[in-house]
């Protein structure tokens, strides 16, 4: 029986050789492209509770995010950072939901930990920073991909 991740593995092209799916085919997620919608992403300092621009979002998802930043930060593969991304509301769906209290109730911020996956100089000013969102809880992952799911698709 073939499953849905090991069906795309390989692929024929017209010229009849065989080719290894890539990257983007193994997705858990779909990525959102928000690129246009210039929406900044913070560093955040959980003991003054305040956050230091980091840089913008590229595209999103449930489970991860793509950052354009300044060369100026810091940042390497497997660092841990703590981020607060606010997202607009869209078509009447909030991204995110506050379970803190005894009725959920709908919130356009989220602060969480991200994994750095990935970091690639652009040119001489920007870089690309590409990691998970790991510690969101499942109700604003599906929120999340619902609000989502309104938006454009990434390349």
């Amino acid at each position: 029986m073939t499953t849905l991740h090991e069906f795309g593995k390989r692929k024929k092209q017209s010229t009849g050789t065989d080719t290894t799916a890539r990257g983007s085919d193994r997705r858990e997620t779909r990525r959102h492209d928000l690129e246009t919608h210039r929406i900044s992403i913070e560093r955040w300092d959980a003991k003054r509770r305040s956050g230091e621009p980091l840089g913008e979002i590229v595209d999103i998802s449930s489970g991860g995010v793509r950052i354009r930043a300044d060369q100026s930060a810091t940042i390497r593969p497997e660092h841990q950072l703590r981020v607060r991304i606010e997202l607009p509301n869209y078509a009447g769906i909030c991204p995110f939901v506050d379970t803190s209290a005894n009725t959920p109730e709908p919130k356009n911020e989220w602060i969480g930990w991200m994994s750095v996956a990935r970091v690639l100089p652009l040119d001489s000013r920007q870089m690309e920073i590409a990691g998970r969102l790991v510690d969101m809880e499942e109700m604003d992952r599906g929120m999340l991909g619902l609000y989502l799911s309104t938006q454009p698709l990434a390349a």
